[in-house]
């Protein structure tokens, strides 16, 4: 049952609200107030490790991506791939030349392992096995297709002759003799290949060989990524990205790897203040005053406008009046009058 002086002292109590959360000023004071309070509370009087570690495992790898989020990501990728932008913007409009030649340096100063990424490679069987088959086929071609045989009067006659001559000394065809040989001294050969290839890329020659291509590629257009990216394909490999990251979510590996992660950073900033750990972030008091206020204030302001937070203000208001305690006092304050 309604009272009309508590609904007298309701409305006067959302008459005041509304004035004062109407002013701007107002609400960038109660603002700053509330940020002041919020940067000087250490991260452990808020919020415990499980408290975050629970919340990133459950929403992050918990929560699988919908559709509409992939169909978002493949467009603003195509957006960026296909923007008009890219046609007369260079690479190196955007990649800073002294920073590749800090890459240049550091990768060609990696002596130790390049080295070792070559000799895995040229004792890969993998290798040896085309490194056999290239010089076989190169052997073949030179005997088949020489331009000496074919430019030369009789010399073509004269290398089949030789071949057939040393096919009949050593019983076998010249194919299976080269075969033979390759097979038998394919570790010499995968060995003064790696020699060949640690020379060819010294540290020197592979500065000088990331500098080159650098010289060649920083006046092509961006746009010149679509020789290389198929941009009809986007929705295939975006989706095949989302396949790599929906399998390894549900890993017992990441969960382990997230939880670590998140209990290493809690442990070394428990006692700092958000302060601290917003200026992390790059934000602080400049930023919160100037931006974060004027993107927060005009959602305030459109909400005491609206019916919304006048409806919730007065949900409130009528449970505090009508309470029990409330009721008690009004009944104090009548038989005091």
């Amino acid at each position: 049952m309604t009272h009309p002086l508590v609904e007298q002292l309701i409305e006067a109590h959302l008459k005041f609200l509304e004035q004062e959360f109407s002013q701007s000023d107002q609400v960038q004071t109660e603002f700053l107030h509330f940020y002041d309070w919020f940067k000087k509370q250490s991260l452990h009087d808020l919020w415990s490790f499980e408290q975050i570690n629970h919340l990133i495992q459950q929403q992050i790898l918990a929560t699988p991506a919908n559709d509409f989020l992939m169909e978002q990501i493949t467009a603003h990728i195509h957006l960026a791939l296909t923007h008009p932008a890219n046609d007369h913007t260079l690479i190196e409009d955007i990649i800073p030349v002294t920073t590749i030649d800090k890459i240049a340096l550091y990768i060609a100063g990696k002596s130790a392992h390049r080295k070792a990424l070559i000799k895995r490679m040229v004792n890969n069987p993998s290798f040896s096995t085309m490194l056999s088959q290239l010089i076989h086929h190169s052997i073949q071609d030179y005997i088949d297709n020489s331009v000496m045989s074919k430019k030369v009067p009789g010399v073509g006659r004269f290398m089949k002759m030789g071949k057939s001559v040393l096919e009949s000394v050593t019983d076998s065809n010249l194919d299976d003799t080269v075969k033979h040989y390759l097979q038998k001294n394919i570790i010499k050969i995968s060995q003064l290949s790696e020699q060949v290839i640690n020379q060819q890329f010294d540290d020197n020659q592979l500065y000088h060989l990331q500098a080159s291509l650098w010289h060649k590629i920083k006046k092509v257009p961006l746009s010149s990524i679509h020789n290389y990216v198929e941009i009809h394909d986007l929705p295939q490999t975006v989706g095949l990205g989302h396949e790599i990251w929906d399998h390894i979510r549900q890993t017992d590996y990441l969960r382990k790897q997230v939880q670590d992660g998140i209990f290493a950073w809690y442990t070394r900033n428990q006692q700092r203040s958000f302060e601290l750990l917003l200026t992390d972030l790059n934000i602080d008091e400049n930023l919160i005053q100037h931006q974060l206020q004027d993107l927060l204030a005009p959602v305030i302001q459109q909400m005491v406008s609206s019916v919304y937070l006048k409806d919730r203000a007065r949900y409130y208001l009528e449970k505090f009046y009508y309470s029990d305690q409330a009721q008690h006092i009004f009944t104090q304050m009548k038989k005091g009058a």
